[in-house]
């Protein structure tokens, strides 16, 4: 079976792959090292479903607490991939094609998780196509360890250096650039925002350090907007602090 790449939302009908099948689901699952795996059956002429214990647990259920249904599958699609997996699931009952998928469903807690999925066609004892079977591959612990191990090295910087090398470490993190590069980064802003090398170096760790609290990781875009945006954050702090100075009284002079 040929395994499809690319777009995260793409929805793909294949074509039977015949005897090959199950050397193309192995082949879909190579590489999977210790990502989620589960395995589904969907019969089409009842419209009925099965889940194993882990895709139950990756909708957010415990196991053998719900029968799946096509209105729950479809549930719990990302909203931006749910019209594009429905006709899928329509044309696959019309055309009794095998397909694959990388797209997003959201559990019962409204956590996303980012799944791939494969599937293969079910035949009965008369090789009738009767359904599709295969497996689903939740990918979203591997993004969580790059986030955790990211956050984790983010924190040894903060607790090993000060000042502007703390900061230069956090850029070569973020942008993955060497040492040189990240002062020089550093210096270019500090040239273009006319401030001090290092008040600005300060204000960009506390913003990184700041995006790098949450649960998940924002976009490298927001770091670019912290980056670009640190020179007012020292502005606006200075002119508040200027406002909080009180006037001298006639007693202190």
């Amino acid at each position: 079976m040929q395994q499809h790449r690319g777009d995260e939302n793409r929805f793909a009908v294949e074509q039977s792959s015949g005897g090959d099948s199950k050397v193309g689901l192995e082949e879909a699952l190579a590489g999977g090292g210790a990502h989620r795996v589960g395995w589904f059956r969907f019969y089409f002429d009842d419209d009925r479903w099965e889940w194993s214990p882990q895709v139950e647990k990756m909708h957010g259920y415990l196991p053998g607490s719900v029968t799946p249904t096509t209105e729950m599958v479809l549930a719990h699609k990302h909203p931006d991939d749910y019209r594009q997996i429905a006709h899928t699931l329509e044309l696959i009952r019309q055309t009794r094609q095998p397909f694959s998928s990388r797209h997003r469903i959201i559990d019962v807690e409204g956590r996303v998780h980012h799944v791939v999925v494969v599937g293969d066609l079910l035949r009965d004892d008369n090789e009738t196509v009767i359904g599709t079977h295969g497996f689903y591959i939740d990918v979203t612990p591997s993004e969580r360890a790059r986030q955790d191990q990211l956050t984790a090295a983010v924190t040894r910087i903060t607790e090993r250096r000060s000042g502007i090398e703390q900061t230069k470490g956090m850029l070569m993190l973020v942008y993955g650039i060497d040492e040189p590069t990240a002062f020089e980064l550093l210096k270019w802003r500090s040239q273009e925002a006319n401030v001090k090398l290092r008040l600005l170096a300060e204000q960009i760790a506390t913003g990184f350090l700041e995006l790098s609290g949450g649960e998940t990781l924002p976009p490298r875009s927001a770091y670019d907007n912290a980056l670009l945006t640190a020179h007012l954050r020292i502005d606006a702090e200075n002119q508040s602090r200027d406002a909080t100075v009180l006037p001298p009284s006639e007693e202190t002079g």
